[in-house]
C-alpha cells in the first residue's frame, strides 16, 4: 500500500493516514500503518535489521490525514515532550450534523475511557478517572442540514473530537460509534486531520505540514471554500505549510 510522504528528513516524517487503515497493530490484524511505514523505510534505505519509527500521536482507524513519526529517539522523546506540553497545533475539519449554537468556541468536557468497550464517555468532572478535553473550532459553513467546521485541538484525548461535538449536540457526519442514532451504516466518517504545526524537535525552526480530504461527499458540499485558506485563519503559525 502506498501512504503518502507529506515531508521527511533525518529526524521527522509527516505522512498522510490513509482512512480505515489502523496507525498500529491491533487485534483485527489488519495491515497497520506502522508496519508499512517501517517496511518502506528499511527497502527506500536498504537498512538492516528493524528500523526505527517512534509512534508519539495517534489517529482513529476511520480518520484520515496528516501524522507525524519519529525517525530517531531523540525527535520522538522531544516531540513527546511538546505533545504533553501542548505546543504541537493540530488541526482537523470535520462535518457535523445540524448547526452548532455559537459560529465560534471552545468546547471543555471531562472524559472517561471504558477500555472494555474501547469507548469514550462525557462524565463529571469529580469522577475518579475523568480528563479533562479541550477544543476551540469554528463554523465554515452550512448546508443541507450539515456544517463544517474548522477543530484546533487543545488536548490529546481517545476519541476526543468525536465525543466532545457529540456531546454538544453535533455528531460527526459518518460516525457509526457516537452518532449511530443519525448516521447510516457505510457512511465514511467525515473528520480529517488537516494540518499540523510545530517548531522542529531538532532544528528548532518553525514547521508546518497540510493535507486535505478528498473530493467526496459530504466534502465536496463545499466546493467553493479554498480549504488553504482555513489554514491562514486558524493556525498562529500562519504562513509556514509545505
Amino acid at each position: 500500500m502506498n501512504i503518502p510522504i507529506l515531508f521527511e528528513d533525518n529526524h521527522l516524517l509527516f505522512i498522510q493516514k490513509p482512512v480505515n487503515i489502523p496507525v498500529q497493530e491491533d487485534s483485527s490484524r489488519d495491515l497497520d500503518v506502522l508496519t508499512i511505514l517501517k517496511d518502506d523505510i528499511k527497502r527506500r534505505y536498504q537498512k538492516p535489521g528493524n528500523v526505527y519509527l517512534g509512534l508519539v500521536h495517534r489517529l482513529d482507524r476511520p480518520v484520515g490525514g496528516v501524522m507525524v513519526f519519529a525517525k530517531t529517539s531523540k525527535a520522538a522523546s522531544r516531540l513527546s515532550d511538546m505533545m504533553r506540553r501542548h505546543v504541537i497545533e493540530r488541526n482537523y475539519l470535520a462535518v457535523v450534523r445540524g448547526i452548532p449554537e455559537k459560529k465560534k468556541g471552545q468546547l471543555v468536557h471531562y472524559l472517561y475511557k471504558d477500555r472494555r468497550k474501547n469507548q469514550v464517555f462525557a462524565v463529571s468532572p469529580n469522577h475518579k478517572d475523568a480528563k479533562k478535553a479541550v477544543l476551540e473550532y469554528e463554523v465554515i459553513g452550512s448546508k443541507k442540514g450539515l456544517s463544517l467546521l474548522a477543530v484546533n485541538l487543545i488536548t490529546g484525548r481517545p476519541h476526543q473530537i468525536r465525543v466532545q461535538l457529540s456531546t454538544s449536540g453535533n455528531p460527526i457526519y459518518g460516525d457509526q460509534k457516537y452518532g449511530h442514532g443519525v448516521n447510516q451504516t457505510g457512511e465514511q466518517i467525515a473528520l480529517w486531520s488537516y494540518s499540523i504545526y510545530m517548531e522542529h524537535p531538532v532544528k528548532k525552526e518553525p514547521l508546518g505540514v497540510n493535507a486535505f480530504p478528498s473530493d467526496t461527499y459530504p466534502w465536496n458540499l463545499w466546493e467553493e471554500i479554498d480549504l488553504k485558506q482555513i489554514n491562514k485563519t486558524h493556525s498562529s503559525f500562519k504562513d509556514l505549510l509545505i
